[in-house]
């Protein structure tokens, strides 16, 4: 039986077909696709229409007006796609700036001859993330493969749930992740703060991100800030919080105030549903109770975090 060749549209589900062992099969991937190493090694299909290094002011900008005209930041290349000739494209419809839209993935394909099988993947909450996996692998024809996989996620879980159980306090959290304007990780972010032992004082589980004003995160008064503007590294979102002038209100809250501020890889650990979200999970468990273990992965992401707290 010949291999089959997938094209992936989004970062998360290219990370997952890489941890089923499908790297070989992946022939094509999003511009973003960057995880693992070999990923970036595969012809790109998508291209953003936001142009590069501009404000982030300005990108939140552009993304509204995108979205409010139901379409998505994003554009496939029809020609490269047919070139590649896939038999499954792994796709989403859950959020506009992470992937090309199904109504632009369609209406390329109707140009198609033998148009492949599209998977869409819409995770909104942890446990449909795992769902997904075995979706993938099944559709893949590597469903051991990702019920295996599945076991090493929830063994990492079910020792994080027993660390977590012997601690007391619940730190009170904002995770941030946009901050010009400010915008609240939403969807499985609260669920990943709940299950670290955070209280999340904002997000709501299985509902979108969403704008709050500058001034709601200080009537908070959060104990712990974590800053992931979403598809930003560690560096970057050091950086941009730099950039901000906050109020002296904002640099009274007690996070800032016992340099409680984190400064996080979103595109790594938080942003992606996929694997590496128990990476996240470990880190924020962490963050919140330095004295619990985590994973040597975990504690390789956390090495910058030492000193990434910052007033």
């Amino acid at each position: 039986m010949p291999e089959m060749r997938i094209v992936s549209l989004l970062p998360s589900a290219t990370e997952i077909l890489f941890a089923l062992g499908l790297g070989d099969q992946v022939v094509g991937v999003s511009h973003e696709c960057d995880y693992p190493e070999e990923a970036r090694s595969k012809t790109v299909v998508v291209h953003s229409r936001i142009p590069k290094d501009i404000p982030p002011v300005e990108i939140d900008r552009l993304v509204r007006e995108f979205t409010e005209r139901g379409e998505s930041i994003y554009g496939v290349n029809g020609e490269v796609l047919r070139r590649l000739a896939p038999d499954l494209i792994v796709t989403q419809d859950l959020c506009s700036v992470c992937a090309a839209s199904p109504e632009d993935l369609a209406a390329v394909l109707a140009t198609f001859d033998d148009r492949p099988e599209v998977l869409s993947l819409d995770p909104l909450e942890l446990g449909d993330v795992w769902r997904d996996i075995l979706w993938v692998g099944d559709e893949t024809m590597r469903g051991h493969k990702a019920e295996r996989l599945l076991e090493t996620i929830g063994a990492r879980l079910a020792a994080i749930e027993s660390e977590i159980a012997q601690t007391v306090c619940r730190p009170r959290v904002a995770f941030l992740e946009w901050l010009q304007p400010i915008y609240v990780g939403g969807h499985w972010i609260p669920e990943l703060v709940e299950l670290a032992g955070g209280c999340d004082l904002f997000g709501k589980v299985r509902k979108p991100s969403f704008r709050i004003s500058l001034d709601d995160v200080i009537a908070a008064q959060p104990e712990v800030l974590v800053v992931a503007p979403c598809g930003y590294n560690a560096d970057q979102a050091r950086a941009e919080y730099r950039s901000v002038s906050f109020p002296r209100e904002w640099q009274e809250m007690p996070a800032v105030r016992n340099n409680q501020v984190y400064h996080v890889d979103a595109n790594a650990y938080f942003s992606r549903p996929g694997p590496r979200l128990t990476v996240g999970l470990e880190i924020l468990a962490k963050l919140f109770h330095p004295g619990i273990s985590v994973s040597r992965e975990a504690e390789r992401a956390l090495q910058p975090l030492a000193h990434s707290a910052s007033a």
